[in-house]
C-alpha cells in the first residue's frame, strides 16, 4: 500500500511538474509577444484582468474537457440518470477532475502576479500618487496614472516611472504569496480528508487492471496442456476488433480478450 502510494505522489509530482514547465514557457511568449497594455483609464483595469483571468479559465474549462472521468461521469449520468453514483463518489470524482483541471490556471495566475505586467497596467489608474516620495503637489488624474505602465508620461513624471512600477509589483507579489499560502492550506487539507482515498483506490485499480490483462493474455498462449505451439486464424479473430464495454449477469465483460478467456478457455480445461 505506501509503495502504491509513493508511486502514484510521484506520478502527479512529475505530471504537475511538465505542467508547470509548459505554464511557463506559455506564459513567457504571451508576454512577449501579445501582452500590450493599453495605457488608457478604464482599459488598463480590463485588459489586465482579462490577462490573467481569461486564459486561466479557458485552460481550465480545456482541462475539465480532457479529462476521461469527466466523460465517465456523463456517460453515466446520460445511461444509467446518475442512479448508480452515490453522492460520496460523485464528489470523489469532480474533485479529482477539478484537481486536475486547476493545475494549468493556477500556475498561469502565480505566474503572472509573480511577473507583475498585468497587474502592473490593471492598477496603475488606481494607484494613490501621495505615497510616492516626493511627488509634485498637484496631484495627477487616472489619465497620467494609466500611462506609467508604457512609460508614456510626461517630463516631469518620468522620473516615477520606475518607483510605480516597482510599487506595483510589490503588491502583486505581496498577493500571489497570500493565495498560495491559501491554496496550499487548502490542498492539504483536501488531500488528507478527500482525496488519499481516492488516489490509492484509482493506482489500485491500474495495478490490478495490468495483472488481470497480464492473465487474460498468457491463459490466451497456453492452456491446460501448456503453450500453444500454434494460434489459429479462428482463435486470433475472437480475441480481435472493435469491442464496447458490457455486463453478463452483472459480471464485467472488459475487452474481447477477457471475455474469449472467460468462455472458451475456461471450458476446455474443465
Amino acid at each position: 500500500r505506501n509503495r502504491i502510494k509513493k508511486l502514484f505522489l510521484k506520478d502527479v509530482m512529475v505530471f504537475n511538474g511538465l505542467i508547470g514547465l509548459e505554464t511557463v514557457v506559455g506564459q513567457t511568449a504571451y508576454n512577449i509577444l501579445a501582452f500590450h497594455c493599453p495605457c488608457l483609464p478604464k482599459k488598463n483595469y480590463l485588459y489586465g484582468l482579462t490577462a490573467i483571468g481569461v486564459p486561466a479559465l479557458a485552460f481550465f474549462v480545456i482541462g475539465v474537457m480532457l479529462n476521461q472521468s469527466t466523460w465517465d461521469i456523463v456517460s453515466e449520468c446520460r445511461t444509467k440518470r446518475c442512479r448508480k453514483l452515490s453522492l460520496t463518489a460523485a464528489f470523489a470524482l469532480l474533485g479529482s477532475v477539478v484537481g486536475r483541471a486547476v493545475v494549468v490556471p493556477v500556475t498561469w495566475t502565480v505566474i503572472s502576479l509573480l511577473r507583475g505586467e498585468a497587474y502592473v497596467c490593471a492598477f496603475s489608474e488606481f494607484m494613490n500618487p501621495s505615497s510616492l516620495d516626493g511627488f509634485f503637489s498637484s496631484t495627477p488624474g487616472p489619465e497620467i496614472m494609466a500611462r506609467f505602465p508604457c512609460k508614456d508620461v510626461l517630463a516631469p513624471f518620468m522620473n516615477y516611472s520606475g518607483e510605480v512600477e516597482h510599487q506595483l509589483k510589490y503588491e502583486s507579489q505581496v498577493l500571489v504569496t497570500f493565495y498560495i499560502i491559501s491554496l496550499s492550506i487548502f490542498v492539504l487539507l483536501c488531500l488528507k480528508h478527500c482525496c488519499s482515498s481516492l488516489a490509492l483506490f484509482q493506482r489500485t485499480a491500474e495495478v490490478h487492471a495490468k495483472n488481470y490483462a497480464a492473465e487474460n493474455v498468457k491463459s490466451f498462449f497456453e492452456d491446460c496442456k501448456g503453450i500453444k505451439s500454434v494460434i489459429t486464424r479462428m482463435e486470433w479473430n475472437r480475441v480481435t476488433g472493435v469491442y464496447m464495454y458490457r455486463e453478463i449477469d452483472d459480471t464485467p465483460i472488459y475487452s474481447r480478450l477477457n471475455k474469449w478467456d472467460m468462455y472458451t478457455n475456461e471450458h476446455d480445461c474443465k
